[in-house]
């Protein structure tokens, strides 16, 4: 059996294309980061943790654990904290290419493989007051950078994607699919 340790309704629309039979356990962890982890590897990094958190429980199943990060000047932009910081990011990324990466665990019977996969990402200028409907919708709330690539506000201002769309949505399918086979 295959467990998801993402509560993300993308991530389980995403991992559908793939396989129907699996369970859903989102992972309880702390996701502070610890000092000596890169930005290129935070995602990496916090999805090993939730996988082998939820693995403690699920000793012979597949364990996925998932995390996505926007990277944008350097900062990571993590879920907003209100509509403020959602306004904040989504001004920040307009008009401009950002990073955002994904990194994926499976974990079975004590072994571990991850990785992570990198996507640039390229907005044209996004009006305020689109920005502001958009807020209003609640949707940029609870994704990465305040925004979710397949939302259509989204789409019609996405200049260009250089990689995986599924990865900015949070779950690299092609290359998921590729390492299941491997474990």
């Amino acid at each position: 059996m295959i467990v998801l340790a993402s509560a993300s309704p993308r991530r389980q629309e995403l991992l559908k294309l793939i396989t129907e039979d699996f369970k859903v356990v989102p992972a309880d962890i702390d996701e502070t980061l610890p000092e000596h982890i890169t930005i290129n590897s935070a995602a990496e990094y916090l999805s090993v943790k939730k996988a082998l958190a939820v693995a403690e429980d699920f000793l012979h199943d597949t364990v996925i654990g998932c995390d996505t990060i926007v990277i944008c000047d350097n900062e990571i932009l993590g879920k907003p904290s209100n509509e403020d910081d959602a306004r904040r990011m989504l001004i920040k990324l307009s008009g401009r290419s950002h990073d955002v990466f994904t990194g994926v665990c499976i974990a079975k019977e004590g072994m571990t493989l991850s990785f992570t996969e990198a996507t640039t990402v390229t907005f044209f200028e996004l009006p305020e007051t689109a920005i502001i409907d958009y807020i209003k919708s609640g949707s940029p709330l609870d994704k990465a950078g305040a925004y979710g690539i397949q939302d259509d506000f989204i789409r019609v201002y996405t200049e260009g994607i250089d990689g995986s769309f599924d990865s900015v949505m949070g779950l690299p399918t092609a290359r998921l699919k590729k390492m299941l086979s491997k474990i």
